[in-house]
């Protein structure tokens, strides 16, 4: 089965960083696009960034534009969400995404979820 493990949550002040990673596994696992969405207490879950299975085509939502960058290393796998500036209202339980499409920004695109890494940034 496909299994999709996020990495690399925490607690940060605003102004700084993190790296976010996402491992996919099983042989069944064929994607065309890999991403994050996010999720903040009282809110729906939504989309932040995404890839296509390649690697290229990065696409992002307009919040974290310039701050936020996904990149995957095609060779060994994991899906990367490098978070610089975070703010507060980046605090949300960040999910990897997965899906059979090329485009994957809404929920019903998604076809494979991780479980999860929480991301709280203090004021």
């Amino acid at each position: 089965q496909v299994q999709l493990v996020e990495s690399g949550g925490g607690l940060v002040q605003a102004g700084g960083s993190l790296r976010l990673s996402c491992a996919a596994s099983g042989l069944t696992f064929r994607t065309q696009a890999m991403g994050w969405f996010r999720q903040a207490p009282g809110k729906e879950r939504a989309f932040v960034a995404g890839i296509v299975w390649s690697g290229g085509n990065p696409y992002y939502t307009d919040s974290v534009k310039g701050r936020f960058t996904i990149s995957r290393n095609v060779a060994k796998n994991p899906v990367y969400l490098q978070k610089n500036g975070l703010k507060p209202d980046d605090t949300a339980v960040y999910y990897c995404a997965g899906s059979s499409g090329r485009i994957m920004t809404m929920t019903w695109d998604v076809n494979y979820w991780g479980q999860g890494t929480q991301v709280t940034v203090s004021s």
